[in-house]
């Protein structure tokens, strides 16, 4: 009897086992079992995380709202006027995973002022110690400038030179190694891929003229000798770039090359400096030398960009040009505060705020060149003097004021569509070589004041 009922009980454990067993057993929306994790929900400085204790996988929302709003003033009387304005200048949204400790993706697309666009579009393999290999959409990892992401920059744009010079995101894939006091940088990159119209362009010269989208291969090279400092830091970079013709271009621009900036935010869309759409293009070098780094409170950054664009030999100007342009800011917190340095990414990242329960100020000032001149191209030359109150309220609310004078040569008509000066008449023109006015004065000088209010979550 005994043996009986230790049978019974024996075999209603084990269905009571195999029954708990089937309860764990989950199924995806297509029927197929899973395997599930639980996962903790954090908010880390704002941030939505959701983190398994056990598998490395790691789960968090990226959002980014900016506005802006600017007025301008002191142009002279010959100038095009220039709107005062707001504007959503980023609505960004983005979802990243760590899966695991090996792999890793992410997806960030814009919204600002309702247009849709995609930003980055990323699959990353991370099973190699201190390297990072990656395939998608993202920026090439060429200025330093250009791949701090907005958040923490520390004006409202980024210099001209980088708008008209540097590369951002392209399609392509890239192998990254950091470690101590060495970075390293190389990919292979082809078209833009951002939203309508260059999808658009990209089908056309595929579909109508079978044109090959092109390419571009990046490398870039950092040493940071003081890797072992957590309050000091110093960045020595170059970087190279060869680049050709891309289909995201229109048909009728394809093989064509042209460089451009704005030279205050995208409140003031004119671009006084524009090569135009230059015909017979064939390639161009691009180059780059930064110095940038940190002490404490106080950060620091300069960089010259260089870009040898060559043309066909049956080009009707074969002559190499020569563009060109170069900028120093620096920053630094009053209250207290310290900059960081994101070694695994090669620039700069979030401030620590100082103890100022009032937050942290940054003080920053910048000077920035752009020259688009050279071998019969007059694309016109700017300089900007810039200077920035930065208020860091919390981890996620950002304040920012900029003012900025704004100094265009007489070659910075937009392509021939803006006035820079006063013919013999004294009426206003777009022709550089008619220009008559006291003392050779020329081109668009103007001011601008502008503030933004940024939120992180």
């Amino acid at each position: 009897m005994r043996k009986i009922l230790l049978i019974m009980a024996l075999s209603l454990l084990t269905v009571g086992a195999v029954n708990a067993q089937k309860k764990t057993v989950k199924y995806n929306q297509y029927g197929v079992a899973v395997e599930s994790d639980v996962l903790d929900v954090e908010a880390q400085d704002g941030i939505l995380v959701l983190e398994s204790p056990k598998s490395g996988y790691k789960f968090w929302f990226d959002v980014r709202a900016q506005a802006d709003g600017a007025v301008f003033f002191g142009a002279p009387d010959y100038a095009d006027p220039i709107g005062n304005g707001t504007s959503i200048r980023r609505a960004r949204f983005a979802v990243k995973g760590q899966i695991n400790e090996k792999w890793y993706g992410e997806f960030d697309m814009d919204l600002a002022n309702g247009l849709a666009e995609l930003k980055d579009a990323i699959v990353r393999y991370t099973g190699i110690a201190n390297t990072d290999l990656q395939v998608g959409n993202f920026k090439e990892n060429f200025s330093i400038q250009r791949n701090t992401t907005s958040r923490y920059l520390q004006f409202m744009e980024r210099p001209m030179v980088c708008s008209a010079l540097s590369p951002s995101r392209h399609l392509g894939i890239n192998a990254k190694y950091a470690k101590d006091w060495i970075w390293f940088s190389t990919g292979l990159f082809s078209q833009v891929v951002a939203g309508m119209e260059e999808w658009e362009n990209v089908a056309d010269n595929n579909k109508d003229f079978g044109r090959n989208s092109g390419y571009s291969w990046t490398t870039k090279l950092v040493l940071r000798p003081l890797y072992k400092l957590d309050n000091a830091s110093l960045h020595l970079g170059a970087a190279y770039s060869y680049r050709t013709t891309t289909t995201d271009l229109a048909t009728g621009e394809w093989g064509t090359y042209r460089a451009s900036a704005r030279n205050s935010t995208s409140i003031n869309r004119k671009k006084y400096v524009d090569t135009n759409n230059l015909p017979g293009y064939d390639h161009n070098n691009l180059w780059t030398v930064e110095l940038a780094g940190h002490w404490n409170g106080l950060r620091y950054e300069a960089a010259y960009i260089g870009d040898n664009v060559h043309f066909k030999s049956d080009a009707a100007d074969p002559a190499t040009k020569n563009f060109k342009g170069w900028y120093a800011q620096a920053g630094f917190l009053l209250f207290g505060g310290r900059q960081q340095y994101d070694a695994k990414g090669g620039k700069y990242t979030k401030v620590e705020r100082g103890n100022s329960k009032f937050g942290d100020l940054e003080l920053c000032a910048r000077y920035e060149n752009c020259d688009l001149n050279n071998g019969g191209v007059f694309g016109g030359a700017s300089e900007a003097y810039t200077l920035g109150l930065n208020w860091y309220v919390n981890d996620n609310v950002k304040m920012v004021v900029n003012y900025q004078y704004n100094n265009n040569d007489r070659y910075a008509n937009g392509k021939g569509k803006l006035n820079v000066g006063k013919d013999a008449s004294g009426a206003p023109t777009k022709d550089y070589t008619k220009i008559v006015t006291p003392a050779g004065k020329a081109g668009v000088d103007y001011h601008m004041l502008a503030v933004r209010f940024e939120i992180d979550f």
